[in-house]
């Protein structure tokens, strides 16, 4: 069979790779350029880079830097972090970036994701989507520029995100990440049962065999962070990937 896409996702903080808990206490992991060196070695499938930094500052995203990144990069890359508009999307498609994920400003601006569909394309655009439960156990959409969650209930929101014209969904929610105890299967199976398009899911993955859990919930690709930054039992920082072969039996 086809095996499903898997991807890392790496934190960038002022320029550094860092890796949360919870959205949590960023840790240091070193230098976000090497780490793209060793992916491509490892033939990854893509990279998402989410700029926490330009994110919760709202600051302009780092053309520069974004530019130096994607110049090392061998493998499809989405970015993520402090875009606002189409003209910030245009010049990061310029620098050679080939998707951008946006989160606040999809939340803020909700039109945005119709003009950058219509503008780039939906195979370029995906909208981002953290998810916290609230004091009766339902699932909320998390804005983590305001800190707070909205009103609107998620179903509603992740079909407003696919009729605005979104490409993908990454769905990642803020209690799992960094957890390394598996997917949210059961938000998974309830964000893709009435969604057409691609879901990645986020957040939580501790081991191959999480991947086609989350799969066989529903999800069309997976994507992780503290799984591919840290090895063993104790976290010692080691950028690492899954064997082809490894990713191939996982799905048999």
């Amino acid at each position: 069979m086809l095996r499903i896409r898997v991807i890392p996702t790496l934190l960038l903080q002022n320029k550094g790779l860092v890796k949360t808990v919870k959205f949590k206490n960023p840790t240091y992991i070193g230098d976000p350029i090497n780490a793209v060196k060793i992916f491509n070695d490892k033939r990854v499938d893509e990279l998402v880079f989410l700029d926490i930094s330009a994110s919760t500052q709202k600051k302009e995203p780092d053309y520069n830097y974004i530019s130096d990144i994607a110049k090392e990069c061998f493998m499809p890359i989405c970015y993520g972090g402090g875009v606002k508009n189409i003209e910030q999307m245009r010049k990061i498609f310029k620098i050679g970036i080939e998707k951008i994920a946006i989160n606040s400003a999809a939340i803020e601006n909700p039109t945005l994701i119709r003009e950058a569909a219509t503008t780039f394309g939906s195979q370029s655009i995906v909208v981002a989507i953290n998810v916290k439960k609230d004091l009766f156990g339902n699932y909320k959409v998390y804005n983590p520029s305001e800190k707070k969650c909205l009103k609107m209930t998620l179903s509603d929101y992740v079909e407003r995100a696919e009729a605005f014209g979104a490409g993908e969904i990454l769905l990642y929610p803020v209690d799992d990440d960094g957890t390394m105890k598996g997917y949210n299967l059961s938000l998974i199976s309830k964000v893709t049962r009435t969604l057409k398009i691609p879901v990645i899911a986020c957040g939580g993955a501790g081991c191959v065999a999480d991947f086609k859990k989350a799969v066989q919930a529903g999800a069309s690709a997976v994507a992780a962070g503290s799984m591919f930054v840290y090895k063993g039992p104790h976290k010692a920082v080691l950028i690492n990937f899954p064997s082809s072969q490894e990713l191939e039996e996982v799905f048999l």
